[in-house]
């Protein structure tokens, strides 16, 4: 029997290509029924898992819309019958300059980044099941160690760890669990868009602070795998950093490489990773 059969697992910001679509696709590969959340809809990540003959139903949702929120996850326990999993993973990012963040786009980042993980999180609460339902944030390094120019999105990762904490004792009476797993640079559309501006010295600096190389998403989805399965059924609380040393920086940004708030005011409300 797989280790997910008869599971269903909600993922938000999937993608075609990021970390979302590969924890789909992994979770998928051991028998669980996804629900997928989120802004666009990645029709060749749905495609892969239905010639699979995985059992997967796509919502659009804002992760800022608790009406949305709500309504999409009843649908889904109303289907199902059961909940065993989420995924919070839709997330959104920009890096400037401390002095020059707009009030707007850092509320924006954190309306999704954290508030999105904590009003999909209340939503599935009432419906996750019980001795074994569990809770799975993708949080960042950035949230542990920090990096010049990623303000925001630190201080947003830092936030759903503590939050995943504080979750972690609220709900351990009922047999449920809550994790983060905090990766460091994956390749994803998301790390792409920046490293495409780094000087080749940066860069080095970057893959210094690597000791295992630059994760794939699949590094992350394995791990994702693991904390959600019985063999995890003694972790809650923590946040598990991959591909990195806690004790390591990532090196600052160049000029270059940070967004400016006209370019993110352009951009959907949720990424995805």
């Amino acid at each position: 029997m797989k280790r997910f059969e008869d599971s269903a697992a909600i993922i938000t910001g999937p993608s075609d290509q990021g970390i979302g679509g590969a924890i789909a696709e992994r979770l998928a590969d051991e028998g669980a029924d996804l629900i997928l959340l989120g802004l666009d809809k990645p029709t060749r990540l749905i495609k892969r898992l239905v010639r699979r003959g995985t059992s997967v139903c796509w919502h659009r949702v804002d992760v800022t819309n608790s009406q949305m929120i709500q309504k999409a996850v009843t649908c889904c326990y109303e289907e199902l019958g059961h909940i065993e999993i989420l995924v919070n993973n839709a997330g959104v990012e920009f890096s400037k300059k401390f002095e020059e963040i707009e009030d707007d786009e850092w509320d924006k980042l954190i309306s999704v980044n954290l508030t999105g993980a904590m009003k999909m999180t209340r939503a599935v609460l009432p419906f996750l099941t019980e001795q074994g339902g569990v809770i799975i944030n993708i949080a960042s390094v950035l949230g542990m160690a920090g990096c010049p120019g990623f303000h925001a999105y630190s201080a947003s990762k830092a936030g759903l760890i503590g939050m995943t904490q504080s979750l972690a004792l609220e709900i351990a009476p009922y047999g449920q669990r809550a994790v983060c797993v905090s990766p460091a640079i994956v390749q994803t559309p998301m790390a792409h868009k920046h490293s495409a501006d780094l000087s080749s010295e940066a860069w080095q600096k970057l893959e210094d602070a690597h000791p295992l190389g630059i994760g794939r998403p699949q590094d992350v989805a394995d791990v994702v795998a693991f904390l959600a399965s019985h063999e995890a059924r003694w972790m809650t609380g923590m946040s598990i950093p991959l591909g990195w040393i806690p004790s390591f920086g990532l090196p600052a940004p160049t000029n270059s490489s940070m967004i400016h708030s006209s370019e993110l005011s352009k951009k959907p409300v949720i990424s995805t990773k």
